[in-house]
């Protein structure tokens, strides 16, 4: 009952400050008093299911005296006031700790710049699709929508993370706080866009997507693909053949590159279609970035022993986590095959990434990514690995991706005395995040190297990096190393309450749950429907874009008869 009154007077605190609002620009004239009824109702609408309630009817004053402003007006006018703080906080953070900083925080406050333009480059995405789509389906696009809003948090969030010194990171932090809220609160109203929908009084036609969707899980499951499914790029990932690549890659003089940088160099500014770059074996020592424009671009080595990027910087060497990668994935579309990625900084470097992904409906199959802390960077959008290897200690696999691990290895290795390990960290903000990490039929073992010590080094299934830390791990072997508990908190009870963690129906000694965590955040999943929607079918929205990329995979649950 008190939640209720609570509701209750939220909505009537909106409405006094909207009656205000509007108040100021409708003075005069005929059927004024209309005008605000109307509209009153339709801000209370668009602003009742999110967090920050004054700024929400702040971002849509723009359109407050348009009694016929639609369901996308409103939308478009709080992605677009929220686009305009994004810059305002840009700038703002381009202006800060200017003296006294060390080369971690410069590097943090030079990679704000780029995260922020990333944010500001998806919110003008985001603006763009609401004001394309036709009204009666625009609940159909919810799932885009909020994957990109998902990813704006994420980088307004490593951008805060990038800086430690104190009173910077106050001041960076107060610089972004409107920006935060205000992409929270677009991303609540998207969310709510069926209730939204139903108050302004349009009834949305059934999800043809979804529908399909489902359709499509149903095929994946089987292995088999739609008719729509391009053949070329269906065998891309399938095929043990060569094919015939855009661009070849040799340390031997033998390609038309002899490194991997030179050959993203030459993507045509115009190119259509795959972009395919065949790197021979050889170990790349080199800092490569698949750029926003570098998009569905394939890579494919020799094999994942054979073909390696690597590098050797680290947190410990002075360099941001976020730029230690030796291989970041920024542009969407973005496929690897048979391609190792390893940092070499050591247990010593602390955070020394392997490899860093962004890109938006990228793909990994049969590749290697080893390092010790940090190992993988999943840091946003869509992505999904298939028979990869992930090896590490501390929070080796970490970000705020929406993101799947199938058919894989994660290999837990010795760390430094002391140490604990934690397979995984996710990040997840915001509680109306699409993201979160699901390791699907996985197996998660010790390294040789750390068999003699398990028992006086603890390891844990992961620990929640934010508030709202979303990890299921499902249908997979989990060893006895790991404590049985399973789980470890961050600091003391943080986030014990709002964290997301799930395990069902997993195997080995190590996944029995009966001495698991008691957190209020955590439980087996009994349900099968409930299991269902982290498959990566609905999770991922797979059926719309991993068939095409040839990727082996279950959109579904996992066949027994490939169990690890």
């Amino acid at each position: 009952m008190a939640s209720k009154a609570l509701v209750g007077v939220s909505i009537i605190l909106v409405v006094g400050v909207v009656i205000g609002l509007i108040a100021g620009v409708t003075r005069s004239g005929d059927g004024s008093e209309a005008q605000v009824s109307t509209t009153t109702r339709n801000v209370v609408a668009m602003c009742n299911s999110t967090d920050y309630k004054q700024q929400c009817v702040q971002s849509m004053s723009s359109v407050a005296d348009n009694k016929n402003a639609t369901v996308k007006d409103y939308i478009q006018a709080a992605i677009d006031y929220t686009i305009t703080e994004v810059q305002e906080a840009m700038k703002k953070s381009q202006g800060l700790g200017k003296d006294g900083l060390n080369s971690t925080d410069k590097m943090g406050l030079e990679d704000c710049k780029d995260l922020l333009e990333y944010a500001i480059d998806e919110l003008q995405a985001s603006f763009s699709m609401v004001g394309d789509s036709k009204l009666h389906t625009l609940a159909d696009r919810e799932a885009e929508l909020k994957n990109w809003l998902s990813a704006v948090i994420s980088y307004q969030q490593t951008c805060l993370d990038g800086v430690e010194k104190a009173d910077v990171k106050q001041e960076l932090n107060n610089g972004l706080l409107n920006a935060t809220e205000l992409t929270s609160n677009a991303l609540a109203i998207v969310s709510a866009m069926s209730e939204i929908m139903s108050s302004f009084n349009i009834t949305s036609p059934i999800n043809i997507s979804a529908t399909s969707r489902r359709l499509l899980e149903s095929e994946g499951s089987k292995g088999e693909f739609p008719s729509w499914v391009s053949a070329s790029d269906r065998k891309l990932l399938q095929t043990s053949t060569r094919m015939q690549p855009n661009a070849v890659v040799a340390k031997d003089g033998s390609g038309q590159y002899d490194t991997i940088t030179a050959a993203l160099a030459a993507y045509p500014k115009k190119h259509t279609g795959r972009y395919v770059i065949y790197v021979k074996a050889g170990v790349y020592d080199e800092y490569i970035t698949v750029t926003k424009k570098q998009i569905n671009v394939f890579v494919y080595g020799d094999g994942p022993d054979k073909t390696i990027v690597t590098g050797s910087k680290s947190y410990t060497g002075g360099v941001s986590t976020f730029r230690t990668a030796p291989f970041a994935v920024v542009g969407s579309g973005f496929m690897a095959k048979d391609m190792g990625f390893r940092n070499t900084a050591g247990p010593e470097g602390h955070q020394a990434v392997a490899l860093r992904v962004q890109a938006d409906r990228s793909s990994f199959y049969n590749c290697r990514m080893e390092a010790y802390q940090d190992t993988l960077y999943v840091q946003a959008h869509r992505q999904f690995y298939r028979n990869c290897v992930v090896m590490g200690t501390v929070d080796f696999i970490f970000g705020d991706a929406t993101a799947v691990i199938q058919n894989s290895q994660l290999i837990v290795r010795k760390p430094m005395p002391k140490q604990q390990n934690m397979v995984t960290a996710h990040g997840r903000l915001d509680r109306r995040e699409t993201t979160g990490l699901v390791i699907q039929n996985c197996k998660i073992i010790p390294d040789q190297a750390l068999i003699p010590t398990k028992l006086e080094t603890r390891s844990y299934l992961g620990r929640p990096w934010k508030p709202y830390s979303r990890t299921i791990i499902m249908e997979s072997f989990i060893d006895e190393f790991i404590q049985p508990q399973g789980w470890m908190p961050w600091r003391d009870t943080l986030y014990l309450d709002t964290l997301d963690y799930r395990e069902y129906s997993n195997r080995g000694p190590g996944a029995a749950t009966d001495k698991r965590v008691t957190w209020k955040g955590y439980h087996v999943i009994k349900d099968t429907n409930e299991a269902t929607q982290f498959t990566p079918g609905p999770f991922l929205q797979a059926a719309d874009w991993l068939p095409a990329t040839g990727v082996p995979n279950y959109l579904g649950f996992t066949n027994p008869k490939d169990m690890l």
